[in-house]
């Protein structure tokens, strides 16, 4: 199999399989049929909001180079647009408004990753030179631009009227224009192992599959429980780094057969409400290997979305009263042409 932007596919990849220009990767696999196997788990009515405030986890503990959304109001006519009198404007009238905007991080609280996110070096030509690609062999500078000088990157960046970096495939919008609506199933690993620091692999999570009788079907998205965001919200906007770093399941992005069950299982996307989906940096590994080796292969090789820092404890605790763990979920992120991730208020209807 080759392509016009790769004659060779990573091994263990599905690049190509869902078209050459293809651009969603696992999502190609929420079918209708699938949306109405989620709607059919609808049983109660009952809805969850599945994201942090998105003002949390608060700080820059987490990752230094993702900062807390700021909120400001807009101008009008060269004064504060917020409690503004419409009066001022047409005398005798009872309108007061507010307008305002945000400064964002789109990956600093509960979030979705786009294909553009994560790519790697690979010998897309078969010429013994390695370049830098990301799913289905879109280039680094000629499909996904960004700027050359840090002026032009940063909280400090200059201001400009036009975007300075531009996924001009792999965006995050591509994944908004499908709806991301279908049937979702939660993967309890805090009820099974607790808050402590636990590195999840194959075998581990096979135990908690079987102890929970949940079954994985093609087209699922996954969702993974492990108590983490929980603990960001105790700590209120204060997060203490060196203890996050000691709590909750993380899953081992070394562990080969655990990627190659993500493969097998055929699951659409992952959201965990941890930071990362995976242990990061990842233990092991010489100096070649990635350090985010789950981000690699679901992100790069495979197509699998990931979404971090979802909120899963109000509806864990519901579906493990009810003995159910699957879930209707709605799950769009914005539809930001160019963007490589996005932050997301995800839905969870059961």
């Amino acid at each position: 199999m080759r392509n016009r932007r790769w004659k060779h596919r990573p091994e263990g990849s599905n690049w190509g399989d869902y078209g050459e220009d293809d651009q969603l990767g696992r999502l190609n696999l929420i079918t209708a049929e699938k949306v109405l196997q989620g709607i059919a788990e609808v049983r109660d009515g009952k809805t969850f909001c599945l994201s942090l405030p998105l003002d949390h986890p608060g700080g820059c503990a987490l990752n230094p180079n993702r900062h807390p959304p700021v909120l400001r109001p807009t101008l009008r006519q060269g004064g504060v647009n917020f409690n503004f009198r419409m009066g001022n404007l047409q005398p005798g009238g009872p309108d007061v408004v507010c307008d305002d905007l945000a400064i964002l991080h789109l990956q600093y609280s509960t979030q979705w990753d786009s294909l553009a996110h994560v790519g790697a070096l690979f010998d897309v030509d078969g010429n013994g030179v390695p370049r830098p690609v990301y799913y289905n062999g879109y280039a680094a500078d000629e499909h996904i631009h960004g700027p050359q000088h840090p002026d032009d990157a940063g909280v400090q960046a200059r201001m400009r009227s036009e975007s300075t970096s531009q996924a001009g495939a792999l965006g995050i919008e591509r994944m908004a224009e499908t709806g991301v609506q279908g049937r979702a199933a939660l993967i309890d690993l805090h009820a099974h192992l607790g808050p402590a620091r636990t590195l999840v692999g194959y075998d581990s999570l096979m135990r908690v599959l079987e102890a929970d009788r949940v079954e994985i079907e093609r087209g699922d998205i996954v969702c993974l429980h492990t108590g983490f965001a929980d603990a960001v919200l105790a700590m209120g906007r204060q997060p203490d780094a060196k203890t996050l770093t000691e709590r909750c399941a993380v899953l081992d992005g070394r562990d080969g057969k655990l990627l190659q069950w993500i493969t097998d299982s055929e699951l659409a996307a992952i959201a965990a409400d941890n930071y990362a989906v995976e242990a990061y940096p990842a233990a092991g590994g010489d100096a070649c290997c990635a350090a985010l080796p789950l981000h690699q292969h679901c992100l790069f090789k495979l197509g699998v979305h990931l979404g971090e820092l979802w909120h899963l404890g109000p509806l864990a605790a519901y579906l493990r009263r009810q003995a159910r763990y699957r879930f209707f979920l709605t799950a769009p992120p914005l539809r930001l042409p160019g963007a490589v991730g996005s932050p997301l208020t995800p839905v969870a209807t059961v």
